[in-house]
């Protein structure tokens, strides 16, 4: 427990400290616990499970949330709850990480580019009961207020019950536009791809550069996934891990042990 015997719950995300998401997710959480956050200077979206290795990191104190302890971070999402855990938070027990309220959808092929779910990745890599948080409206001006109240009763039931087995939910939240939201499913992870599509074009110096774009693709329609749940409306919540080994195809590839070179 934190130094007031409440939960310590510490909050990153990927969108930058003065993104409203997580302010939003701030302002839920200090109703349950204590609250440290760390996160990004600048926007660092889809940078995955990236760390920082050839240059420094700085922290910088900041009051951005009005007496919760906050710092800016130079470095990735995952370099956040790196030196939260092992500087700022190093003689405590952290109960809960929470990331986000991430600016668009993480659910399906997205959770392994993602900044928000990579952070939250890490810190249940070091045991700690995570949560990432994801809104499928990638505006500025997008509206967190329909999900508080569900945002609030997972952080709730995470830290009275704990994850157990599980110790990593990925929670993507339905675009306001499909209106209130009906309720929640457990998923699986979707199946989908990003078709990308490269805009070419000239510096000033003639030099061509390329830029990312593209769309979204899926072709999964099992009740069952994410993807799913989200088109009808509620909120889906992926228990999440970080061990890819696809379990299944151990047995069948034993053969290729026999091979001689």
């Amino acid at each position: 427990m934190g130094k007031d015997s409440r939960p310590l719950i510490l909050i990153t995300n990927d969108d930058g400290m003065f993104a409203p998401g997580i302010h939003k997710l701030v302002e839920i959480a200090r109703e349950l616990g204590e609250v440290v956050v760390v996160a990004p200077n600048s926007p660092q979206s889809a940078k995955g499970h990236a760390v920082t290795l050839s240059d420094p990191i700085r922290l910088n104190k900041v009051d951005a949330f009005g007496g919760i302890e906050a710092y800016e971070c130079s470095g990735t999402p995952v370099d956040c709850v790196k030196l939260a855990k092992n500087i700022l938070l190093k003689d405590r027990v952290i109960d809960l990480c929470v990331s986000g309220i991430n600016h668009g959808s993480n659910a399906s092929i997205n959770i392994l580019y993602s900044g928000t779910m990579s952070a939250a990745m890490e810190a249940s890599i070091e045991g700690i009961d995570s949560i990432g948080f994801s809104l499928e409206d990638y505006s500025m001006d997008a509206d967190f207020n329909p999900a508080a109240p569900w945002i609030t009763s997972i952080m709730q039931y995470v830290l009275q019950n704990g994850l157990k087995d599980c110790n990593l939910l990925n929670v993507n939240i339905p675009h306001p536009k499909l209106g209130p939201i009906k309720g929640m499913k457990v998923c699986l992870q979707g199946e989908g791809r990003w078709v990308e599509e490269f805009v070419e074009g000239e510096d000033p110096r003639g030099q061509k550069f390329y830029w990312l774009t593209g769309k979204f693709a899926s072709s999964d329609t099992r009740e069952e996934a994410d993807i799913s749940a989200l088109q009808q409306g509620y909120i889906s919540i992926v228990p999440s891990h970080h061990d890819l080994t696809l379990h299944q195809s151990i047995s069948l590839l034993k053969s290729i042990e026999s091979i001689n070179v």
